[in-house]
Formats: structure tokens, sequence, C-alpha cells
């Protein structure tokens, strides 16, 4: 079987958050759908080892800020390469307190999703969180960053702990 062939699913590149006011994590991800449309609903599949993961479960609530296609790296590695319990994300970002009482990362954002959890799924390392939309907001026409343009054109990397990470043979996971 030829898993690379998973990469041929189209994806975009994302930061989900979640909790309420001051205590609050994001983090990038790039598995994000629309479920349905009446009523409207989103999902997100976060593993559950993330600190994302947690906010979640705990307040029901998650928002999600599509990235642009010009987001640098160093923006994306903030929010994917480093993990909320050793740094405040939000530090110096510019962001929103949404209608939920999650942040909403505006930087780099062209729209935001904000929803409340109606459903999980247990998908072994990761949870699907399928949530309602409460709002939704367009920010600037510019492109979405796909998951294809980040790793083409960025060259950006996946992270272990991301639903579309393929060991690459000859290595060995730490």
């Amino acid at each position: 079987m030829n898993r690379r062939a998973l990469h041929k699913i189209s994806y975009g590149l994302y930061v989900v958050t979640s909790g309420k006011r001051d205590n609050c994590n994001g983090q990038i991800a790039n598995t994000v759908f629309q479920a349905t449309s009446e009523p409207a609903t989103i999902a997100v599949c976060i593993n559950k080892q993330n600190f994302t993961h947690e906010f979640i479960r705990e307040s029901n609530i998650f928002a999600i800020s599509v990235l642009s296609k010009n987001a640098p790296l160093a923006f994306i590695g903030h929010f994917g390469f480093k993990c909320g319990r050793d740094i405040d994300k939000f530090k110096g970002i510019n962001q929103k307190i949404g209608e939920t009482g999650a942040p909403i990362v505006l930087d780099h954002a062209i729209a935001y999703i904000e929803a409340e959890v109606i459903k999980e799924v247990d998908g072994g390392t990761h949870t699907i969180f399928i949530g309602k939309v409460v709002d939704a907001e367009i920010l600037t026409d510019n492109e979405p960053m796909t998951y294809a343009y980040y790793h083409k054109i960025k060259r950006g990397v996946t992270p272990k702990l991301a639903p579309t990470y393929i060991k690459e043979e000859g290595t060995v996971m730490k």
C-alpha cells in the first residue's frame, strides 16, 4: 500500500483555538472540513496529546482561523511546533474573543469560524470534534493556504502528531 496516496487529498492550513479568555490555546491543523450545511457544522481532527485537545474537550468550543497563503513559516511554526504548555502562544498575536469566548487569531487569517461541540468521534490517536457553527466571518479576499502549497512552496514539514504524518522509511521515531 502506498500511503502517500493519502497526500493527494486536498487540505488547508488553519489555526484551531479553544478555551475561555485568559485560559486558552491554539495549534496548526490541516484536517478541518464542513460536515453539513443545514445546520452548518464543521469538524476538526485533533491529536489527543495536543494541549488544544484538552481545551476543546473541557470547554466544548473551538474556533478556526483560515490562513492566507502569505502566512510566514515563522507564524505557522509558532502555532504548529511549540507547545502551549510551555509558552503563551497568544502573546503578541492579533486576536479577538469570539461569541463563544474562544480566542480567534486574526494575524494572517482570511476568515474565521466558531463552533460549539455537538459530537466527538474517537479516531484512535485523534478525536474528531464536530461543532455547530455559531459565527463566521470573511476577513479578506486573499487566497487560503493549501497544505500542498505549504509543503511545495513554503517547504514546510509535517509534525509527527499531525494526522497526515508518515514516517519516512529508514528513520527512527523518538
